[in-house]
């Protein structure tokens, strides 16, 4: 071959092996969070994957899906995943005042369905908020998660938060702890390996008191919710006693704004809770996907779309919280 010849050869030769490697180089950012990480479970104090590393889970939260359905929706939940996110939770609230109605189970499974095509991790949460007391419509949760078990125990993205928030006069050991043991059994019925989200009292913050007494059974973790602008350090030292007890958590639900889910967003303290929460691998979702005019919603209020979101259409809170998910 003459040297006229080869050198086009050459770049031909270097082309194809770039686009080669540029192909696989797509391909493993490609890789989605279930396919790269698999069956989760809980070892000690953490959630580890497949092959027993820690992970940390980092996600969204629909708002109740009775009054914000339009965004339970693969594009929806596919905007967040190109943000960084590897995670969806379902909130679906117990209270028929607040919105509960067996009619919206075709809603979570329309959700689970685009989590699950899109590769995420997806939390079915039965969302005890007004109620208080997850007693008063434990029912009606056996019945929910005897359905959703039974329909998708056998996938490896499935997360069960069993009772979102107990407060009142509800205490760990009268009413939670033998409220989870029924839902517990009632969901190992069918699935044997994910994982259970158990809520704690006050709103789910008493981690400490949980850590004393916890259930003695596998690939469980205990529910932390907090909001920066209202929650610090008193909550922090709770969170902090509790895992060094060895209580595995997750925090299901939180935002920067106050603990009403608006007022003014507290940077400083956000900026705390994610260095906690970095240091103990503790994975966390942020309340909610909606365009409510208040602080705490992560779409802004005058966008109509219900997907194809891009940092442009996100509140101050939800470009905050998408910023954290890269470091």
């Amino acid at each position: 071959m003459s040297r006229k010849c080869w050198i086009p050869a050459f770049l031909f030769v270097c082309l194809l092996l770039g686009f080669g490697w540029w192909g696989t180089t797509a391909q493993v950012k490609a890789v989605s969070p279930v396919k790269k990480w698999g069956q989760l479970s809980v070892s000690g104090t953490n959630i580890v994957n497949q092959d027993g590393k820690k992970v940390q889970l980092k996600g969204v939260s629909t708002h109740g899906i009775a009054w914000f359905p339009q965004y339970v929706n693969k594009s929806c939940f596919q905007s967040f995943k190109k943000m960084g996110a590897n995670t969806i939770r379902l909130a679906f609230y117990s209270d028929p005042n607040a919105g509960y109605s067996k009619d919206l189970y075709g809603k979570v499974e329309e959700g689970v369905d685009a989590a699950t095509e899109l590769g995420m991790y997806v939390i079915i949460d039965w969302h005890i908020l007004s109620d208080g007391n997850p007693k008063k419509y434990q029912k009606q949760a056996l019945k929910f998660f005897d359905h959703f078990a039974g329909k998708y125990g056998k996938q490896k993205n499935i997360l069960y938060e069993i009772c979102n928030e107990p407060n009142g006069n509800v205490t760990w050991e009268k009413d939670i702890r033998p409220y989870a043991n029924k839902v517990i059994a009632k969901i190992r019925k069918y699935d044997k390996k994910n994982i259970i989200i158990v809520g704690t009292p006050t709103w789910s913050q008493d981690v400490d008191v949980v850590a004393k007494n916890p259930i003695k059974k596998k690939n469980l973790v205990y529910t932390l919710h907090f909001y920066a602008a209202t929650h610090k350090d008193d909550l922090r030292a709770k969170v902090k006693s509790a895992y060094e007890s060895g209580l595995p958590m997750l925090v299901s639900e939180f935002s920067i704004c106050d603990a009403s889910g608006n007022g003014n967003l507290d940077k400083s303290s956000g900026a705390k809770w994610m260095k906690l929460l970095k240091q103990y691998k503790i994975g966390y979702v942020a309340w909610n996907v909606s365009n409510k005019a208040e602080s705490s919603s992560l779409i802004q209020s005058g966008c109509q779309k219900t997907g194809g979101f891009t940092k442009s259409n996100l509140t101050p809170s939800g470009k905050w919280i998408v910023s954290q998910w890269k470091k």
